[in-house]
């Protein structure tokens, strides 16, 4: 099934954050990220959190485009 532009920018917008938070979490599990301060640490792990939420939403979305909803 062909999908329409605008779920083609939904299956690219889930692409994109899917990459954006595995660079996240690599950067949270590095050294570098105990060299920030505490509040930044703490909003960047919210950040993260998030992310994975917004990952799923469009995840359920594009099942829905392909009537793979779970």
């Amino acid at each position: 099934m062909a999908l329409k532009p605008f779920q083609e920018r939904v299956v690219d917008e889930k692409a994109t954050i899917d990459v954006e938070r595995i660079k996240l979490d690599v950067f949270l599990n590095s050294p570098h990220a105990q060299e920030l301060p505490v509040d930044e640490l703490a909003l960047l792990v919210r950040q993260k959190s998030v992310m994975a939420e917004y990952s799923d939403i469009l995840a359920e979305r594009i099942g829905n485009f392909t009537g793979d909803a779970s």
